[in-house]
């Protein structure tokens, strides 16, 4: 049959099973919402505030749901505004489609009104990019397009199409997607046999548990790894929830502002198992120093990650959950009483603790973990919320945090909810916000009213931009150069204007009934939580220290941090 351009997008989507697209119109992309308007009862579309929360909304989908997230924009401005929410996705490996529409063919490298190359401007941030000029390619390129975003390690894919390839017309045949398989041929016999010596041989085995091993949906394989194997377990924090937070064997997060006794165990420890993590810096702090005494193995999916950071001593390539599949018989039921023993007593000695007599950031994160029985999904920004957030509430299972881990974007949290809620209606969704990264997008509260999304934004408002005055009150001598956010600007009032309900608790009494009719409420509601200026995030690593210099706030009290 006959399609034009716009028709033969709107029915690659639904072939992908898209029923979920995030965006904006303008002039260049008007030929494709003037199809969409004809498909709303197939496609729901949510006008974003700005472009940027469509594609944070996009990637909170494609985490939440599994499915490969979508956005459009229209060139120039609209497709440039898109940038950072491709950077995020990228740097997380979250599979997300960006749809943009260009100037006309004719109308190409002339300068011409609202018109950019946006995919040169994205090539170093996505897994692959397409400017498609002639309808005749534009739904193999889709298609293609929906299958690298999900194959292998995922990530984001731009399409960018001229505007004449969306009413010109050719013929088109419907086909099935594609489907994606899980990546094992690259999981050979002896790399699995190299790994199992080593870990087998291992006497004090700690288990490093990254993202890879929550885009692979590998908990259950993990579980029984542990209970094999009997080695307490760190993860990171694009980790969280592979690995129930709750387990006796779980220490918490390593790294910069991870566990004292996850830094000190891995510190000390003679192997190190990482499943499906890159050893990011803000992990391994000095990497010369990183777990120095263990010989190290890693499962991932992407070799490039493999010696890229750290060296390793073996590795297996592929889909972390197939990897565990195959690695799991060849490990011996071993018993490591010594070791997970010490392991405890340092939880014991070292836990997260803060100040109990006021309102404060973990005390708002165990809260929200209490009052939504350990159910509520995660959102957050970046800072000290995000750290909070990863400190102090127990993650049973993957895609229940979401968050921008390596990119570190201010402003993912709100846009990102959204997608997180549509993809997962039945679910609280809480988006846990420093009052600095709030107004980065703010304008997000709109839509939420808008379109009817009931996401509860917790903002803990401690009216700087709480890790940067962090950082200059350890390390830049108390110079708060342009961190202190003391104004009259009234965030219950913002979300009331923007059509959300607003609440205020400044006592911790004041938090559970805010929070509790705002999930009873059945709408977008504000919560601004205000906590003191100077409350840390502890423990911490200073940048470039070994990991096992890691210092918390009684050491700040004893004077014990250079």
């Amino acid at each position: 049959m006959k399609l034009n351009g716009s028709q033969i997008l709107i029915e690659c989507l639904k072939e992908q099973g898209v029923d979920t697209v995030f965006g904006y119109p303008g002039g260049a992309i008007l030929n494709v919402y003037d199809e969409l308007y004809r498909h709303t009862d197939e496609i729901r579309h949510i006008l974003t505030s700005h472009e940027q929360g469509a594609a944070h909304a996009a990637d909170g989908y494609a985490r939440a749901s599994g499915k490969v997230g979508v956005c459009f924009a229209t060139s120039g401005p609209g497709a440039t505004n898109l940038v950072t929410g491709i950077a995020t996705a990228y740097m997380d490996s979250v599979p997300v489609v960006a749809i943009t529409c260009n100037v006309g063919i004719n109308l190409l490298g002339k300068d011409s009104f609202q018109e950019i190359d946006i995919q040169g401007i994205t090539m170093p941030i996505t897994k692959h990019n397409f400017i498609v000029k002639d309808v005749r390619d534009l739904a193999k390129t889709i298609r293609r397009a929906f299958f690298i975003a999900k194959d292998g390690r995922p990530g984001p894919v731009l399409v960018d199409i001229t505007k004449n390839a969306t009413a010109e017309e050719c013929e088109f045949t419907p086909k099935k997607s594609q489907p994606v398989v899980p990546r094992i041929s690259t999981i050979h016999e002896e790399d699995l046999k190299a790994a199992a010596d080593l870990i087998n041989a291992a006497k004090k085995p700690v288990i490093f548990v990254g993202g890879g091993a929550v885009i692979s949906d590998a908990q259950k394989e993990l579980k029984e790894l542990v209970c094999r194997l009997q080695a307490p377990v760190a993860d990171t924090l694009m980790g969280k929830g592979a690995f129930n937070g709750n387990d006796p064997l779980y220490l918490g997060m390593l790294g910069m502002h991870g566990t004292k006794a996850s830094n000190m165990a891995v510190s000390d420890c003679d192997l190190l198992l990482a499943i499906g993590t890159r050893f990011s810096d803000r992990v391994i702090g000095n990497p010369k120093l990183f777990a120095k005494n263990a010989k190290i193995v890693q499962l991932d999916i992407d070799p490039a990650e493999v010696n890229k950071n750290i060296k390793v001593d073996a590795c297996v390539i592929g889909d972390v959950r197939e990897i565990l599949i195959r690695l799991n018989p060849l490990i011996q039921k071993a018993d490591h009483k010594e070791w997970i023993r010490h392991c405890e007593e340092l939880a014991a000695k070292f836990p997260l603790h803060y100040d109990e007599d006021r309102l404060t950031g973990p005390f708002i994160m165990q809260q929200i973990e209490k009052l939504t029985e350990d159910d509520a999904r995660i959102v957050t920004e970046v800072g000290q919320n995000q750290m909070w957030a990863a400190q102090y509430f127990h993650y049973k299972e993957p895609h229940q945090l979401f968050t921008s881990g390596g990119l570190g974007t201010m402003g993912y949290g709100l846009g990102a909810s959204l997608g997180v809620k549509c993809a997962m209606p039945d679910k609280t969704v809480v988006n846990v916000a420093g009052d600095g990264c709030f107004r980065m997008n703010l304008n997000e509260l709109a839509t939420a009213s808008r379109a009817n999304i009931p996401v509860i934004e917790v903002i803990m408002n401690n009216h700087v931009l709480g890790m940067v005055h962090q950082w200059q009150q350890l390390f830049y001598k108390e110079h708060y150069s342009q961190t202190i956010l003391r104004d009259s600007v009234d965030y219950v009032k913002v979300a009331e204007a923007l059509g959300c309900l607003g609440f205020r608790v400044t006592k911790r009494e004041e938090f559970a009934p805010a929070f509790l009719e705002a999930v009873r409420s059945g709408k977008p509601c504000v919560i601004d939580c205000v906590i003191e200026e100077n409350d840390n995030v502890y423990p911490m690593v200073p940048a470039g220290k070994a990991i096992s210099e890691v210092f918390d706030q009684d050491d700040m009290k004893k004077d014990k941090i250079q």
